[in-house]
């Protein structure tokens, strides 16, 4: 291929469309992830041609049922082959570190396992149709707030353990056939010519066989890109860029190597994506299928004194709220949907009672003005009714800009307070796309259901589960703290003078409010159901593969019903700093009523392991683990200890820099450092002949071994230190 057709293939031909050259076909690429936005027109950039608009992450997330998901993504892909769409720009896997982040709506969870678990499914579901999927954001890209030019800084052990942990499952699992890298910097390297990211540890270390694609607008220096493992620019044309290329490699600044490695994978997407398009998708099925996702991702925080489910006779219902009427079902940005069509929680709640429903919209458009006649009326609505439904929630979540507060809006908190006072039966339906701070109205009513941003089948999906149509089963994937001060991410969101501090660490979300044993308002994993279950104490076996937990979970209600049977480790004794509990494994199950089922959850050894800064590996310590079976993090019904074996060959050096007490603390060091005192004690004097003694020794734990030659009359020279090194090491 000649050298101009190598460097045009590396970048698209218009903004949702690769480019064609030497004889390679283009392919389009469009916006996913919970639907596809298929541009509708070249003037229009923002509506797309109709196409369902399924759940975004926030709510199939919170199904905890990787099989379902999968079902949503074999259908997207039916829907790509109906349009001619080869690449589908999705499953968004970043991890939600703040509450207020602008996409957290388009992303599974503030936990690594579960997000690598649901998009592993989805990516296969898609691919099965032949079809590509484009896991994004590639890497750390958790904000919104300056998301252009933001260095997100962060220690390796974080960055593997939680920021990539998602992006390697899904790699590995299912070899999604692009990634898409982000526009952010990772410690202080754009992500789009960041070799070591897409380079040494996407391809090198995860074995991914795809191409990388920017996100739009995403590359800075094209030759660095492509240097970098970056193989596809969009959007397009780039001429510019092209010809950079082409001038690079002649005068030998980018190797040739590197541009026709691009050139061939950009050339073997579009041949595997040749695939010949279907002409219709079954519309229907599709919308009921969305429906089905969206009542098994809705969570019901509250239910005092079984308010829910209603009673589809007898029971007189006042529906307030303008969310009921015109709903909130889809974040903005990239992934706005134009939906086939658009089911509303009024009618459909209407629909399914035979007893007087009445409506009130109780807020104005201005949703944080108080409006006291839409109050006065709404009031006077929920006084007269069995039952009040308070739709409120978020007035916006969207890419290009993070929220600037966790409260619900003052008109909604208004509604929320005006109703609770009329009516003592008054259940709260949230529509929102990150959590919202339930604190203080929360006490006074009797129900809850967060029922986020459902997609278009959501008025339907919400009648569903207030009517007991569907038994509620969806858990949540982030915590809900009492308030934004509490979050682990508060005092290190957004950053400044481009840069953003992952200050917190491991303790992202519920491992930092459980490492500092803080009380939330709901936490990570929680969700009610009509039904209720008892565990059994759970059983351990050790292999080699990994720990297989077994659990015996009875439904002792009245209602068939799922539960979301999750798995947390703790390691005691621990080297290094873990975070209390982590989640391990988990299990959706259909439970009838009455019955019992025997819940088994496997944990591979890997995901048993930490990321060594040391070592620069993967680590399994050994010792004992303790797994804890529960309904969420904060609701552990059993637990049960297993002995793990070390991992070969995962010793920490010790060297004339590591400190007395690293060296007592290693068995073979501490032999020879005690022989070496004891020699001190005998031919030294000062310090260093009395290091042996325990008092002495406590003082001068965290002495480099090597400093001690700097005291008077020490024998500890650097040829003796060196010696020591050594036979410690041997």
């Amino acid at each position: 291929m000649e050298l101009t057709d190598q460097a045009a293939l590396t970048s698209g031909s218009a903004f949702w469309t690769s480019t064609e050259a030497g004889g390679v076909p283009q392919i389009t690429l469009t916006d996913g992830p919970h639907g596809v936005r298929m541009q509708s027109s070249e003037e229009d950039m923002l509506t797309g041609r109709p196409a369902t608009a399924f759940p975004p992450a926030v709510t199939s997330g919170s199904t905890w049922d990787p099989a379902l998901v999968r079902r949503m993504g074999e259908a997207l892909g039916d829907e790509c082959r109906a349009m001619g769409v080869q690449v589908l720009l999705g499953p968004g896997i970043n991890i939600k570190r703040t509450p207020l982040g602008g996409r957290n709506f388009e992303y599974f969870s503030e936990d690594p396992l579960i997000s690598g678990v649901m998009a592993t499914e989805w990516v296969l579901g898609l691919q099965s149709r032949g079809v590509g999927a484009s896991l994004k954001h590639f890497a750390v890209n958790s904000q919104e707030t300056d998301r252009m030019t933001i260095s997100a800084d962060v220690d390796e052990r974080t960055l593997r353990e939680i920021y990539l942990r998602a992006f390697q499952r899904v790699v590995t699992r299912s070899q999604p056939w692009t990634v898409m890298c982000s526009y952010n910097r990772v410690n202080g390297v754009h992500a789009s010519q960041n070799r070591w990211l897409l380079t040494d540890v996407l391809r090198g270390e995860w074995g991914f066989e795809g191409l990388v694609v920017s996100d739009w607008g995403a590359v800075v220096d094209r030759v660095a890109a492509v240097h970098a493992g970056l193989d596809l620019t969009m959007p397009g044309p780039d001429e510019a860029g092209d010809a950079a290329l082409v001038a690079a490699v002649k005068d030998g600044s980018l190797a040739a190597g590197d541009l026709r490695l691009s050139a061939d994978r950009v050339a073997a997407l579009v041949a595997k994506s040749r695939l010949e398009t279907t002409e219709s998708y079954d519309a229907d099925a599709h919308h009921a299928l969305a429906r089905e996702i969206a009542a098994r991702g809705i969570v019901l925080l509250k239910n005092d004194g079984d308010v829910l489910p209603l009673r589809a006779e007898g029971q007189s219902i006042a529906v307030l709220g303008e969310y009921a009427r015109t709903p909130r079902f889809q974040g903005g940005g990239s992934s706005q949907i134009t939906p086939t069509r658009l089911d509303d929680a009024l009618t459909e709640i209407t629909a399914s009672s035979s007893a007087a429903v009445t409506f009130a919209p109780g807020y104005s458009a201005d949703e944080n003005a108080v409006v006291e006649p839409l109050l006065d009326e709404a009031a006077a609505a929920a006084a007269g009714a069995d039952v009040a439904l308070v739709f409120v929630g978020s007035k916006q979540e969207t890419e290009g800009s993070d929220r600037d507060g966790i409260d619900l809006p003052a008109s909604h908190r208004a509604l929320v307070e005006r109703v609770a006072a009329a009516n003592p039966r008054t259940v709260v339906v949230l529509s929102n796309g990150a959590v919202v701070r339930t604190a203080p109205w929360d006490e006074a009513v009797p129900g809850i259901v967060e029922a986020w941003l459902l997609g278009q089948a959501g008025g339907s999906a919400i009648a569903d589960v207030l009517f007991g149509r569907v038994n509620p089963s969806g858990r949540l994937t982030e915590t809900i703290p009492l308030k934004l001060a509490d979050h682990p991410s508060f005092l290190d969101f957004p950053g400044e003078a481009g840069h953003v501090r992952y200050g917190e660490g491991l303790h992202v979300g519920y491992r930092g409010f459980d490492a500092r044993e803080q009380e939330v308002a709901y936490p990570f994993g929680f969700g009610l159901s009509y039904t209720t279950f008892e565990y059994g104490m759970p059983s351990a076996t050790v292999t080699a593969s990994g720990v297989e937990l077994t659990i015996d979970v009875t439904n002792t209600g009245a209602r068939d019903g799922r539960e979301v049977v999750q798995a947390y480790m703790e390691v005691t004794r621990s080297r290094v700093r873990r975070a209390p509990r982590e989640l391990k494994a988990f299990a959706n199950v259909a439970i009838a009523a009455g019955a019992t089922e025997t819940v088994t959850l496997q944990i591979p050894r890997d995901d048993l392991a930490y990321w060594d800064e040391r070592l620069s590996r993967w680590v399994v310590e050994g010792g004992e683990y303790h797994f804890a079976v529960g309904a969420s993090s904060r609701d552990l019904r059993g637990a049960v200890l297993a002995t793990i074996e070390a991992d070969a060959g995962t010793r920490w050096p010790l060297t004339a820099d590591s400190t007395i007490a690293e060296w007592f603390a290693d068995p073979r060091g501490a032999d020879l450092l005690r022989k070496a005192f004891a020699d001190a004690a005998g031919t030294g004097t000062g310090i260093a002949a009395q290091a042996a003694d325990p008092a002495m020794l406590q003082l001068l734990g965290g002495l480099p071994l090597n400093r001690l030659g700097m005291f008077p009359g020490s024998p500890f020279t650097e040829e003796t230190v060196q010696a020591l090194a050594a036979a410690a090491n041997d």
